[in-house]
């Protein structure tokens, strides 16, 4: 089957709006959390003390190189992995596991192959029972969402990996979590794709203002996204330093030329170089 090009479907794709609204929910708190994996002597703390409270509606990036922990932190939230020590909790509750209330957009998007594009997004309405006209109207609102209503009868492999990555967001935001929970979504794609789905994310949550934690190890993609970036460092993992970033929305690529983007982007390379030389001496 032939591939959908990016470029055809992006009109509909909503557009950045400034904030005009705070949500009353879907606030994170992780306090003196550390993460260990194994027993004995092969027992390795992945990630210790690490403290992040973020604001219902807010969008954090955790911004770190590869192996400082930000996928081990961002599981904790989804409940997919129990903190060794320490709390994580949402909206005052400890999270035990998973949960409705908190949507996971991973780097794949895993869709279902033989399910269209509705049937995908529909599916997780469909577990929460709210009936076939329920959840096709929720999927069908999802998609005008993120721009893909022309493509609802389409497979995933009629599809590019931006389009698939789309509807894993929908899929993601079909439930109206609290907390949506996205692990380098945009890693695989290619950078005019990358570019394309960091403008279209960022329409949708100024729609929705769903609290967002997003995990990158790219600085420009943390700072052009987020509210307030936490940089990691390895060995364990931690939280090295917290930093609003006070970059007016709507964002544009031009926001790139800004002192204060230059300034945070120069900040951020000097603490993960700083980390990684600490890691190869160690």
């Amino acid at each position: 089957m032939d591939t959908m090009d990016d470029n055809v479907a992006t009109t509909d794709v909503p557009r950045q709006r400034p904030v005009s609204f705070q949500p009353a929910a879907g606030h994170v708190l992780i306090e003196s959390m550390q993460v260990a994996f194994g027993t004995g002597s092969a027992r390795r703390l992945a990630v210790a003390d690490v403290n992040l409270e973020i604001p219902p509606g807010r969008f954090v990036c955790l911004l770190g190189p590869s192996g400082c922990g930000k996928s081990t932190v961002l599981n904790t939230i989804a409940g997919f992995v129990t903190p060794s020590a320490g709390s994580v909790t949402v909206d005052g509750e400890p999270v035990r596991g998973p949960g409705a209330d908190r949507g996971m957009v991973f780097q794949q998007p895993a869709l279902f192959p033989w399910k269209t594009t509705l049937q995908n997004v529909a599916f997780g309405p469909l577990m929460a029972k709210r009936g076939n006209s329920g959840a096709e109207t929720t999927a069908r609102t999802m998609l005008s969402m993120v721009g893909l209503t022309r493509y609802a009868d389409h497979y995933p492999d009629q599809l590019s990996g931006g389009m698939q990555q789309r509807v894993g967001i929908a899929r993601a935001l079909a439930n109206y979590p609290r907390v949506l929970l996205m692990d380098e979504p945009f890693g695989a794609l290619d950078s005019q794709t990358r570019t394309m789905m960091q403008e279209a994310l960022l329409g949708i949550w100024s729609e929705f203002r769903t609290t967002v934690v997003f995990i990158t190890h790219d600085i420009e993609e943390a700072i052009y996204l987020a509210d307030h970036v936490a940089v990691m460092g390895a060995q364990p993992g931690r939280i090295v330093e917290q930093l609003p970033v006070n970059l007016p929305r709507p964002r544009t690529p031009d926001s790139a030329f800004d002192p204060e983007f230059i300034r945070l982007k120069r900040h951020c390379l000097e603490l993960i170089r700083g980390e990684t030389l600490r890691g190869f001496s160690a």
